[in-house]
């Protein structure tokens, strides 16, 4: 069996505030193209797992929704780091993780308690890493490290490193070229099938 651990900014983090922004797309085009290059490359049976944020997180999940009908051996596992996730978000955000948590073929909660600390997410990530074998990550470090507070995902980031130094596993980023790059290809593809050139 292979896991594939996907993981990056949450929707805020990248200033994405609407569902429908076209910068989503871009991010989920991309996330397509690697999750289904990593699909290709298996000869096992496959999961995606991830955590329950909005942004990259979830939107690896609709991306491996779809490619189940490609791949139908694809499992798909939410892994929340406590008990509540989601419970102080406003009503929409609630409804988008419940609808995600009834269509994932897993859902698990590493700690039985509610948030205490920052010690929970470290055990996350910790379980995360050893239950992976490649972690799939939408992360630019040359912008985190201009940021006064680091994202989310520089944590992710961090141990992906340690856990590559140490020869047991792989990590692939998306950072902020990447998407640009995407953006730039999507929107040559929209503009050819317009007919305009």
């Amino acid at each position: 069996m292979q896991r594939l651990w996907v993981s990056g900014y949450r929707d805020y983090e990248l200033g994405l505030f609407d569902p429908a922004a076209p910068e989503i797309k871009v991010i989920k085009r991309v996330l397509q193209e690697r999750i289904g290059a990593w699909l290709n490359q298996q000869t096992e049976p496959t999961w995606l797992i991830t955590g329950p944020q909005a942004g990259v997180e979830r939107w690896a999940l609709e991306v491996g929704l779809t490619l189940k009908a490609d791949y139908p051996t694809l499992q798909l596992g939410m892994v929340q780091p406590f008990v509540g996730v989601g419970q102080n978000w406003q009503p929409a955000r609630q409804a988008a993780l419940q609808q995600m948590q009834s269509q994932v073929d897993y859902l698990g909660t590493l700690s039985q308690q509610p948030y205490q600390g920052p010690q929970q997410l470290r055990d996350y990530q910790a379980f995360m890493l050893a239950h992976s074998d490649q972690l799939l990550l939408v992360f630019d470090p040359a912008q985190d490290e201009q940021s006064e507070r680091h994202a989310k995902s520089y944590y992710d980031y961090q141990a992906g490193q340690r856990a590559v130094a140490a020869g047991t596993y792989q990590m692939e980023l998306v950072d902020f070229d990447d998407l640009r790059e995407a953006g730039e290809a999507l929107a040559e593809e929209e503009r050819e099938r317009r007919g305009e050139w």
